[in-house]
């Protein structure tokens, strides 16, 4: 059985400036401001992921270099110690 999608409506407020930025874009990207709004949300929140995976690498990296992890082969070293 198929489902219906539903949406929910979402006001934002914009500066004058911006909203006819954001209806310019709308226009050029021949697509409605709902459109828009969702293809930059996921957008967003794509980025977001993004840098909080790059985090977490850098976080990684950071702690590795505590423990004198400095090379894929260090990592095998430990990996394989107890083998």
């Amino acid at each position: 059985m198929a489902t219906s999608q539903k949406r929910v409506p979402l006001t934002v407020s914009l500066p004058p400036n911006l909203a006819r930025e954001f209806d310019k874009l709308a226009e050029a990207e021949e697509k409605n401001k709902s459109q828009l709004f969702r293809d930059m949300f996921r957008t967003y929140r794509q980025r977001r992921q993004e840098e909080e995976f790059f985090e977490l690498q850098r976080y990684g990296a950071r702690q590795a270099r505590k423990k004198g992890v400095l090379t894929e082969n260090d990592v095998d070293a430990i990996i394989f110690r107890n083998r």
